[in-house]
Parts: C-alpha cells; structure tokens; sequence
C-alpha cells in the first residue's frame, strides 16, 4: 500500500499536549490521526459531535411556546415558577 505525507497546521500547545497524550497510551501522533481517518472512514462520520448553535434556536422555540401559554391563560405565574420553568428549558 502507498503512503503519502499529509501536512496540518496546528497550535504549537495542543500539538505538544496531542504528542504528551499520544505517548501517554504508547502511540505517536501519525498513529494517532491514521486511527482517526480509518475510525472516519469506518463508520461514515465525525467520531464526535459537531453541531451548531441551533442550541439557541431551540431554546428560543420553547420560551416562545411558554410565552404564549402564559399568555392564553388567566393563571398568573410567580417570578419563582418563570425562574424554574426557564431553567427547565435551558437545561
């Protein structure tokens, strides 16, 4: 099998602490990063989450939908259950 160099820029920090956990688990950084592409290839994804900040969309969506609850009924919420139920929703 052929093999090519692949060059990546990286902060000189995380490369040391990359290259400090790599030999930490006997490995180098080239076997490292070959585990990462064989793991990407392997399972046809990121081997970690990569998301957006639809976080906050979703959020938003849920205080919306609680405004207008609040705001259907004549029941009258105290500043605690608005802290509580915000709390909820964020998290």
């Amino acid at each position: 099998m052929e093999t090519l160099n692949l060059n990546v820029r990286v902060d000189a920090n995380d490369k040391k602490s990359f290259e400090q956990f790599c030999n930490s688990v006997g490995m180098n950084i080239s076997t490292a990063v070959n585990m990462f592409i064989k793991a990407v290839l392997r399972e046809q994804k990121l081997p970690f989450e990569v998301k957006t900040n639809t976080f906050d969309e979703a959020i938003y969506e849920k205080l919306k939908e609680a405004e207008l609850e609040m705001s259907s009924t004549s029941k009258r919420y105290s500043k605690e259950e608005i802290l509580e139920s915000m709390d909820s929703i964020i998290g």
